[in-house]
């Protein structure tokens, strides 16, 4: 099955199981760019509310979920990967208590590299080069007192069917699964997106022709008011990636 079927397919029938999760594709840029898109979220998303804030959207996990993301508790999540400095900081929020910070939540994080490739699948007609071997941009940490977790990454690339994203999972202290969504990135003219996507002397090579926006996305088509990110920096330093995740904790 083409990847862009299989996408199509589940944007049809909306938010699927975990077992039967949403394709994703990740990208990124250079310059500074912040998380100002104000569409609202509808259908293919669960959105709830409890207190004075509500929780971010849910979404599938994607069909390839970290196999075992306990043995993934790690800060830099890079490995042998090549492309842009990148460095994400997630603040988990909990709307049981009018959104103070969670400390203690279990984190999970994985995007796909620079070619729009995971680690831990392949050899398929969903991705066909093999990283079944290796666990590349793929890992946990827990929150610290001020509800926040740091990894050490590269800015993700992107595939045919899905604007630049990064899956989240969030667990509370004792392991239980508290939400699985994704995060979204600004785009536009000079938003990092475009800007590393033209970065070919980092191995960028796809630019963005053929790249599906937000907008297009079978994800975040409908909107990603509380999933996009704050993004900042540039080629040369890196870029840093900003985003509050509230979970009913």
């Amino acid at each position: 099955m083409e990847r862009i079927q299989f996408l199509r397919g589940l944007g049809l029938m909306g938010l699927g199981s975990l077992a039967t999760p949403v394709l994703k594709a990740c990208s990124s840029g250079d310059n500074v760019e912040s998380g100002t898109d104000t569409s609202s979220s509808s259908s293919g998303t669960s959105t709830s509310t409890s207190g004075n804030c509500s929780v971010t959207s849910s979404e599938t996990a994607g069909p390839f979920p970290t196999k075992s993301p306990s043995s993934l508790v790690t800060t830099n999540i890079v490995s042998d990967r090549t492309g842009v400095a990148f460095t994400i900081n997630i603040n988990i929020k909990n709307t049981n208590a009018s959104c103070t910070t969670l400390t203690g939540a279990i984190v999970d994080i994985w995007h796909c590299d620079k070619d729009g490739y995971y680690s831990e699948y392949g050899g398929s007609g969903m991705q066909s080069a093999d990283f079944t071997a290796v666990h590349f941009l793929r890992g946990r940490q827990t929150t610290n007192a001020n509800g926040k977790v740091s990894f050490t990454s590269v800015f993700p690339g992107w595939y045919s069917g899905r604007a630049t994203h990064i899956h989240v999972h969030v667990y509370n202290a004792s392991g239980t699964s508290l939400l699985v969504t994704q995060i979204a990135f600004p785009e536009g003219s000079n938003s990092a997106v475009v800007l590393v996507n033209a970065s070919t002397a980092n191995g960028y090579t796809k630019g963005m022709s053929g790249y599906t926006y937000n907008g297009s996305d079978n994800v975040f088509s409908d909107g990603v008011a509380n999933e996009l990110s704050t993004v900042t920096g540039s080629i040369a330093a890196g870029f840093v990636l900003e985003h509050s995740i509230n979970v009913a904790g």
